[in-house]
């Protein structure tokens, strides 16, 4: 490539307490963890670290307190090489906090907190355009700026990437239609189109409801996308791999995906190399911290789909 693609990710900045764990408790109690890490996370602040550590250059736009919390959260964002010239805060709001439990199985438990003052919805985008930006990725966390933002990206015709996760279903509905690109976990999938559906059959409903390109994500079982040309879904399996923590998996996978959009890879591409990297980051506890670089992502594609064609 001439240069790095340059993307914006929109959403969530959280600080993340992620306490390893034998098992997820069932009762109430004291528990002993084995590890832990305090770092800045979140969706789309995950998946911007993970974006660049593949080769993008990336800016997070999300909101954040006045407090001390923020001043650590950009600080520790900054160092993973992401621009955070964006990132709002908010006077008299809180940062947003989550405590993340992940058992020996690499499942977890998630409880966050969103101030909603914090959360509240901007007035208007952080620049005057985004021009120079080759993709946009929101998240489902701060649903004004998505909006704003995917609306942005579509009207110039820059790929405008939903990360749909669990979320209100009015909040939901407020996003898809905005989206050139909607990549809907299994949960969110099934929050819209209906609990009992598998991801094969949400997949094909959910892209019934939009022109845009869907995918649903279903972790190890891999991910199934709706191929308009040929009036089917597809599917992509994912690497087989022993997990040790899936927490950021899915913002792994979006941040990637979001690259290979940007560096105009064929979805299918775009889409064993967005698994590759989040099964990599599987294999490592820490959250986004185990995100992969691009070399040992384009290994994991090679050595998963030895045929498909390098990006």
């Amino acid at each position: 490539m001439a240069r790095p693609v340059k993307l914006l990710s929109v959403g969530a900045l959280t600080l993340d307490t992620i306490l390893r764990v034998e098992t997820l408790p069932v009762h109430q109690g004291k528990f002993i963890a084995s590890d832990g890490v305090q770092i800045a996370s979140g969706m789309a602040t995950s998946a911007a670290c993970a974006a660049h550590r593949l080769g993008a250059e990336v800016s997070l736009w999300a909101s954040a307190g006045d407090d001390a919390i923020a001043d650590q959260l950009i600080a520790g964002v900054e160092a993973e090489g992401v621009d955070c010239t964006f990132v709002r805060r908010v006077r008299g709001a809180r940062s947003a906090l989550a405590s993340i439990l992940v058992d020996a199985h690499g499942e977890r438990i998630i409880v966050p907190f969103y101030d909603r003052l914090a959360q509240a919805d901007p007035e208007a985008l952080p620049v005057a355009d985004l021009m120079a930006f080759d993709a946009v990725l929101v998240d489902v966390r701060w649903s004004g700026a998505a909006a704003l933002a995917l609306k942005a990206a579509r009207a110039i015709g820059r790929p405008a990437i939903l990360d749909a996760d669990t979320a209100p279903l009015e909040v939901l509905e407020r996003l898809l239609p905005l989206a050139t690109h909607i990549v809907a976990s299994e949960p969110a999938a099934r929050i819209v189109c209906g609990q009992a559906l598998d991801p094969e059959t949400a997949c094909a409903d959910l892209a019934s409801r939009t022109d845009a390109f869907v995918a649903v994500t279903g972790g190890a079982a891999g991910s199934w996308w709706h191929d308009r040309s040929a009036g089917c879904v597809r599917h992509v399996a994912a690497p087989k791999i022993k997990a040790v923590d899936t927490l950021a998996a899915g913002d792994v996978f979006h941040g990637a995906f979001a690259v290979g959009l940007a560096e105009a890879m064929p979805v299918e591409q775009a889409l064993r190399f967005a698994s590759a990297a989040a099964a990599l980051k599987c294999l490592r506890f820490g959250g986004r911290l185990g995100a992969p670089d691009r070399a040992e992502t384009l290994a994991m594609v090679a050595a998963t789909w030895p045929t498909s064609q390098q990006g």
